[in-house]
């Protein structure tokens, strides 16, 4: 997967670097790139990161096997372990449950697919939330909503 170089660190630190695969529209990749760089610069976290789009089907696959649970989700996120110990994440995301979610919330596929780029790197840098329907009251929903909005 090609690495896109976001930003350098200091000459002895490592080197932040996001890469973006699949289909993203309406979303650029430099904006994927700009939510991820806007987390990690706000949390003070340098990270590897490569945020991956999926259809429904593949997002099925990786929601079954990771939670059990056999229906597409909007977002996954994993933390790893990158070389020499730097933080790294995979993040996928699927447009197709996104579409349907901003559809719902009567707001733009940009906004909502933004929104779910940052929830993803949030995850990486270990933020959670509850399963329950306090998700979108939680400390961790209300620090992404900050990014979101700084983001439009």
């Amino acid at each position: 997967m090609p690495w896109i170089k976001a930003a350098e660190g200091p000459a002895d630190g490592p080197t932040q670097r996001i890469a973006v695969a699949g289909r993203h529209a309406p979303l650029s990749r430099a904006a994927v790139v700009e939510a991820a760089e806007r987390v990690l610069r706000g949390e003070r976290q340098q990270a590897l990161l490569s945020i991956t789009f999926l259809g429904r089907d593949r997002m099925r696959a990786l929601n079954t096997r990771w939670t059990g649970r056999p229906r597409p989700t909007d977002v996954l996120a994993f933390p790893l372990a990158g070389p020499r110990g730097a933080l790294a994440g995979d993040v996928y995301i699927c447009p197709w449950v996104a579409a349907r979610e901003a559809r719902a919330r009567r707001i733009p596929l940009a906004q909502e697919l933004t929104r779910l780029v940052v929830h993803g790197v949030l995850h990486v840098l270990g933020f959670e939330h509850p399963d329950t329907g306090a998700r979108e009251t939680s400390a961790m929903w209300r620090r992404q909503e900050r990014y979101v909005r700084a983001l439009r």
